[in-house]
């Protein structure tokens, strides 16, 4: 009977680290027939993935190895929906990820933990040194909000900023 609890463990533990691998190649995977569905959008307390046909604007977003971000701080209109031009200036890997300050700090925390990670949300992107990606957001919800590079050792250095979302 242990060993058969420790095979599943085994098991879900090789699954769990293979769907959440983290390394410097993009999120982009293979389609497979469930995968060329694409998934509802999930409201989220700071907005919903919006469409890029949608887009009223868009803010270049730099994320470079002196692990900060320009602009650290952006604002938004409620409804609008924006395209987010992430781009990577530096060296190594970077990512923007939108959220709140609990959940960022959450996912720090458990990107320690699984540093190899891999995820792809609507609400981030996942950028290659020198290139850029776009993260198109709707801010259907007005408030402040956060966001942040989860790249172990990254958010810890301070590579976080915020966004406020007006009436």
């Amino acid at each position: 009977m242990k060993t058969i609890s420790h095979l599943l463990a085994c098991t879900l533990l090789a699954s769990a680290s293979t769907a959440f691998a983290h390394g410097n190649e993009s999120h982009a995977t293979a389609p497979t027939a469930a995968a060329s569905r694409p998934a509802p959008p999930v409201q989220m307390d700071w907005g919903i993935a919006g469409d890029a046909r949608q887009a009223t604007r868009s803010i270049d977003l730099n994320m470079g190895d002196d692990m900060r971000f320009s602009p650290a701080h952006f604002t938004v209109k409620k409804g609008e929906t924006l395209r987010l031009r992430v781009l990577n200036q530096g060296q190594v890997m970077h990512e923007v990820v939108l959220g709140t300050k609990a959940t960022l700090a959450q996912h720090a925390q458990m990107m320690l933990k699984y540093p190899g990670m891999e995820h792809d949300e609507p609400n981030m992107a996942h950028v290659a040194p020198q290139k850029s990606e776009d993260l198109v957001w709707h801010f259907n919800r007005a408030g402040s909000f956060d966001f942040a590079c989860l790249i172990p050792g990254h958010y810890q250095a301070g590579m976080t900023g915020t966004f406020t979302v007006t009436e």
